[in-house]
């Protein structure tokens, strides 16, 4: 039920976040374009990961199946929460961020010591948050996490 209430809020706010909050560009990339990047890379990766989860780029949201490529997060509803608190110790700051780390702590507090661990594993990382991660789309995924220490 904790899980329907975060994805039926997510889905409300989706739009408008999009629309009024983000001010990056659409990457205006196909998935198959992505999969065309060359082996263990960052386009290759959000490619795969993508396809594998059945998902669509969504404009302007593409930095955020990037984190989840990048921090080896899955896709339940926790999972999500946790890597927002991974975020959140990487130094993020958002509206969307904040309110998905207090919903995640009000719906799942049992949860917290994996949200803590999480938010510490962010810290320790170097600040990666803010890349602009389309230019980086053909560079090796395990370089792009050795030099920000992503684990």
């Amino acid at each position: 039920m904790r899980a329907l209430l975060l994805e039926k809020l997510y889905d409300w706010s989706k739009i408008p976040y999009q629309k009024f909050l983000k001010k990056n560009d659409a990457w205006n990339i196909e998935v198959s374009k992505l999969l065309r990047y060359p082996k263990d890379s960052l386009g290759q990766g959000l490619g795969l990961f993508i396809t594998k989860h059945n998902f669509e780029l969504q404009d302007k949201l593409e930095s955020h199946d990037v984190f989840h490529v990048l921090t080896n997060t899955g896709i339940t509803v926790p999972e999500e929460v946790s890597m927002q608190f991974y975020l959140l110790g990487n130094g993020k700051r958002s509206l969307y961020l904040f309110s998905v780390v207090f919903l995640g702590l009000l719906l799942y507090p049992d949860y917290f010591t994996t949200f803590k661990n999480t938010y510490n594993r962010g810290k320790k990382a170097l600040q990666f948050h803010q890349l602009d991660f389309l230019k980086m789309l053909h560079l090796p995924i395990q370089k792009i996490k050795t030099t920000f220490l992503i684990s």
